[in-house]
């Protein structure tokens, strides 16, 4: 079985840029993750989240940094 790429609509793409706050199914699209593969990264602690009532609660921006943070390889280096 092959995955397809990702594809957003750009309504949809927008309305995620507005998003301050994202549930679990939220945060796993803009990771473009599933919600399992989400759940293993909270549990190993390499995502902070947020309870309320019992739901997790993610902010955009803590996203934002964790893809930031997990950047791998340097810049051009002339061959590949």
């Amino acid at each position: 079985m092959t995955e397809k790429p990702f594809q957003e609509s750009s309504s949809n793409e927008n309305a995620m840029n507005n998003l301050v706050w994202m549930n679990s199914k939220e945060a796993a699209s803009y990771l473009r993750i599933s919600t399992g593969a989400l759940r293993a990264h909270i549990y190993k602690g390499q995502l902070p989240f947020y309870k309320l009532k019992n739901r997790l609660r993610f902010k955009r921006t803590d996203l934002d940094r964790m893809l930031e943070n997990t950047r791998q390889g340097g810049g051009w280096r002339g061959r590949i």
